[in-house]
C-alpha cells in the first residue's frame, strides 16, 4: 500500500522568476534541514532542455518509535536524487525527487510540475504530487502516515522559502521568519520594560523631592 499526496500551490512570481529561484533556494531560514546539494550531471538536449540531476543531504529524525527499530549508528542524514527537466519554450519545469538511503524504512517520492498560472501569465502554479511507501513489516502503515505528515510539513517550508527567495531577487524585503519575528517582539517588550522602569524611578525621584521640600517648609 502506498500513500498519495496530490496537491497545487501558487507563487505570485513569472515563471522567469520562479526558474531562477529555483537554483538558488538554499540557503533560506525555512531550509535548515537542507545540508548540502551537489549537481552531479547537466546537459542542453538537441530540442534545448536543460536535464539536471543534484544529489541534496537532508537531516531525517526519525520518529522515537522508529528509532527503537534501527542500530543507534544508522546515519540520520537522507540523500536525495533531484532529476528536472526544463522546457524554457513551453515554460514548464518537471522535477522528480527520490531518498537512495533508508529505502528499507521508507521511500518517498515526489513529482512537481512549474507551469505559468492559466488565470495569471504573471504568477506560477506548482502541481505536486507524492508517493510515500515503506517495506518495514508490521508498521509500515505507520510509516507511511509519518512520513506523509513530514511531507506535508515540508511543503510548507518549501513555499515560503521559495517566497523569501523570491522577495530577495526581486529587491523586496523578505518576509520574516516567526523566529526573527518573536525575537524582535522579545525585544521591544524588554525595551518597554525598561523605559517604563526607569519611568516610574524617575516619578518616584521626583515625588520623594516634592515630599522632603514640603516638609522643610514646615520645620
Amino acid at each position: 500500500m502506498v500513500k498519495y499526496f496530490l496537491g497545487q500551490s501558487v507563487l505570485r512570481s513569472s515563471w522567469d522568476q520562479v526558474f531562477a529561484a529555483f537554483w538558488q533556494r538554499y540557503p533560506n531560514p525555512y531550509s535548515k534541514h537542507v545540508l548540502t546539494e551537489d549537481i552531479v550531471h547537466r546537459e542542453v538536449t538537441p530540442d534545448q532542455k536543460l536535464l539536471s540531476r543534484r544529489l541534496l543531504t537532508k537531516t531525517n529524525r526519525m520518529p522515537r518509535w522508529a528509532e527503537r527499530l534501527f542500530p543507534a549508528n544508522v546515519a540520520h542524514s537522507v540523500y536525495i536524487l533531484e532529476d528536472s527537466v526544463v522546457d524554457p519554450q513551453n515554460q514548464t519545469m518537471t522535477t522528480f525527487t527520490w531518498n537512495i538511503n533508508h529505502a528499507r524504512l521508507m521511500v518517498v517520492e515526489e513529482r512537481c510540475v512549474y507551469r505559468v498560472n492559466a488565470d495569471n501569465s504573471g504568477w506560477t502554479e506548482i502541481h505536486r504530487e507524492a508517493w510515500v511507501s515503506s517495506n518495514l513489516f508490521g508498521v509500515s502503515r505507520a510509516v507511511q502516515e509519518f512520513g506523509l505528515a513530514r511531507f506535508k510539513s515540508n511543503v510548507t517550508k518549501t513555499m515560503k522559502g521559495f517566497e523569501y527567495i523570491l522577495a530577495k531577487l526581486q529587491g523586496e524585503a523578505p518576509s520574516k521568519t516567526l523566529v526573527e519575528t518573536a525575537k524582535e517582539a522579545t525585544e521591544k517588550a524588554k525595551e518597554t520594560a525598561l523605559a517604563a522602569t526607569e519611568k516610574a524611578k524617575d516619578l518616584a525621584s521626583k515625588a520623594a523631592t516634592k515630599k522632603q521640600q514640603q516638609q522643610q517648609q514646615f520645620v
